[in-house]
């Protein structure tokens, strides 16, 4: 699947990824994981609402196909600088040009507004809203948001710029007037959490605690959000694991091994599944509420230090 569009920034061999994410041209990397998210969400496998086969395909396409390519233009330092310095140019190149010919109402509006900042948002805003929802308009829609940025380019290219100069995560990229370090390197600039890491932390934490079914709920939220995330379906194999749900514990623990088959946490809890269908085939004494068996031995058994957190008190 192909975008094949010749409208708005397309119309110079450019493949305009904020306008196929539905963000605006100052987003940053924060707000461009979250529409990611959201998109993924409607289009991934394992979660859209589609029904039949055909329209399951066309959601499957327009994920791998455009959605993922469009996305990881901004999650390396190289691939984003490179697209910048492209879409930079492409500013400079429509500036030149006041009048050009344009295709939609909600371009034609933002190139005689005064109000620019608030039209352009509003109507990108609109745009995005529904973006996915009718898969045989994507195209379309993608195509206005586009002719959209072009004119938002070429009338405040500058503030755009200024806004994105620093919007994505820090690299570890040294500054060359950095000094030889001879005692312990300070802290790098920390990024903002996003919301599939604070769950993960948070269902580490409750584990630590022996508090599974809180955990249980942390992880199925980063289920909604990444069904795909190898680490999630890890956990949770554990807290199904630990409350003897045997089977849901298999299922996850070989789903995060399919993901990646070299991710620690997978191949962790394998050794605790393996270590663990033994022990509890062979127990006499019955399991509590909590779904630990009496000859759980102390200090965490199976489990215990697998997070590097604290023994209970």
């Amino acid at each position: 699947m192909s975008l094949n569009i010749d409208i708005g920034l397309f119309k110079f061999d450019f493949t305009d990824c904020h306008a196929v994410l539905g963000v605006s041209i100052d987003a940053n990397f924060k707000d461009i994981r979250q529409r990611y998210l959201k998109i993924a969400r409607l289009l991934h496998p394992d979660s859209t609402a589609a029904k039949e086969i055909g329209e399951k395909q066309k959601a499957n396409d327009l994920f791998s196909k455009i959605v993922n390519p469009a996305y990881e233009k901004f999650t390396t330092e190289h691939s984003r600088a490179e697209y910048l310095v492209l879409l930079k140019d492409i500013s400079k190149r429509v500036k030149q040009d006041q009048n050009p010919p344009l295709r939609y109402e909600s371009s034609q509006e933002l190139a005689k507004t005064n109000n620019i900042e608030q039209i352009y948002q509003n109507k990108l805003r609109q745009l995005a809203l529904n973006q996915y929802e009718d898969f045989d308009r994507v195209k379309t829609v993608i195509a206005e948001i586009s002719e959209l940025n072009l004119v938002y380019l070429m009338r405040q290219s500058n503030k755009a710029f200024s806004s994105v100069s620093q919007p994505f995560p820090s690299t570890t990229q040294k500054s060359p007037e950095q000094p030889k370090q001879t005692s312990s390197p300070p802290p790098e600039e920390q990024t903002p959490e996003t919301l599939v890491e604070q769950y993960l932390r948070r269902a580490q934490k409750l584990m630590e605690k022996n508090n599974f079914p809180d955990a249980r709920v942390e992880l199925q939220d980063v289920l909604k959000l990444e069904p795909n995330n190898p680490m999630a379906h890890s956990l949770i194999g554990i807290v199904y694991l630990k409350q003897n749900q045997l089977t849901m514990a298999k299922v996850h623990i070989n789903k995060a091994l399919q993901l990646n088959p070299n991710e620690p946490m997978a191949l962790r809890s394998k050794q605790v599944l393996a270590e663990a269908v033994p022990k509890i085939a062979g127990q006499t004494s019955p399991v509590n509420k909590a779904g630990e068996g009496a000859d759980k031995p102390k200090g965490g058994g199976l489990f215990g230090g697998m997070f590097g957190g604290k023994k209970n008190k």
